[in-house]
């Protein structure tokens, strides 16, 4: 006699359910960025109406993106990697600073530039040897590397700017001016944006970054290269921080030993923000890009209200800290199966 078994079916009914708030917080870790990004929009194009929506200050929203986004999408795969980078500022100061004093002292500028990047090289690889080698906590790692950073920079510049215009003026011709009505800078923006989308998206490499990210022990008994995908990772973060440093002090017209520092901060609140697009609690470039974007929206927005400057530092910060609240709850709710 033979015996059948008959396996349960489980019903849609009787599958576990989201509760309100559950639902909620996934749908704000899924939308949320584009919802912030368009209360904005609204909220600015009502209390500025002259000014705010116009052609000419859509294409400087997009301008004053354009620097940001660069680092903004580089830290992205380091952060893609589960590790951090908060050397991104310091490295940009650096290669602007890098740049400007070699135009200043006789060196051609295609050379200028590429010992520039190649700092950002640099830094990228000791990033990634303090951390993959060494072990040590990638926040401790690229902290001390920043404020060596910091310290060349003093040491180079002794604390003033290094305008270099009357000596190198085609090279603010790099950043300066529009092509077809829209800033060169914009330009550069969206061929490094799409060269990083692919890299983390089409390859093999940002296959195994995002691997690593996901869980490091895995991706290893799989057979990825877990340094080597996170130490380019750090070097493709850092030159584009580089890039930036070179671009900035075209704008600019000299070296700033600071002048960079402040994309730390907007970057990570763009990165963090742009977990809530599309993926819930996911780094990816399309989502940092609007994250850029929504920052960016945000202090040209304040800015033409005429509100008081330290204001716009307490939107990012709120901003950032809102950012990565939900990132992690909705991670958190995705790897418990809600």
């Amino acid at each position: 006699m033979t015996t059948t078994e008959v396996t349960p079916q489980v019903s849609e009914s009787t599958a576990p359910r989201r509760s309100t708030g559950q639902s909620i917080t996934l749908f704000v870790g899924r939308f949320g960025a584009l919802i912030v990004l368009g209360l904005l929009i609204i909220v600015f194009t009502i209390l500025t109406p002259k000014y705010f929506l116009t052609v000419g200050n859509i294409v400087q929203i997009f301008n004053q993106s354009a620097l940001a986004a660069i680092v903004a999408c580089g830290l992205t795969l380091v952060l893609a990697s589960n590790q951090f980078d908060l050397s991104v500022g310091n490295t940009a100061s650096l290669a602007g600073v890098t740049v400007a004093f070699l135009m200043i002292n006789g060196t051609p500028i295609p050379i200028a530039i590429l010992v520039a990047l190649a700092v950002g090289v640099i830094v990228g690889l000791l990033n990634a040897f303090l951390v993959t080698r060494l072990n040590v906590n990638a926040l401790v790692a690229t902290l001390g590397v920043g404020s060596v950073a910091v310290g060349v920079n003093y040491f180079i510049t002794k604390g003033s700017a290094q305008p270099f215009g009357s000596i190198a003026p085609d090279f603010t011709l790099i950043s300066v001016g529009q092509w077809l009505g829209v800033p060169r800078n914009v330009y550069y923006m969206v061929v490094i944006v799409a060269i990083l989308w692919i890299i983390l998206n089409r390859t093999d490499l940002g296959r195994n970054i995002q691997a690593v990210g996901g869980n490091a022990e895995a991706s290893r008994l799989a057979g990825v290269g877990v340094k080597s995908a996170t130490t380019w990772a750090f070097v493709i973060c850092s030159v584009c921080a580089a890039i930036t440093g070179v671009l900035l002090a075209s704008v600019i017209g000299s070296g700033q030993p600071t002048g960079g520092d402040g994309y730390t901060l907007s970057a990570f609140a763009a990165a963090f923000l742009g977990t809530a697009v599309l993926r819930e609690g996911q780094f990816h470039i399309v989502g940092t890009l609007v994250g850029v974007l929504t920052v960016t929206v945000g202090f040209n927005g304040l800015a033409l209200a005429g509100v008081p400057s330290y204001v716009q530092f307490l939107f990012q910060g709120i901003l950032l800290i809102a950012a990565v609240s939900f990132s992690t709850v909705a991670r958190k709710m995705l790897k418990a199966g809600a």
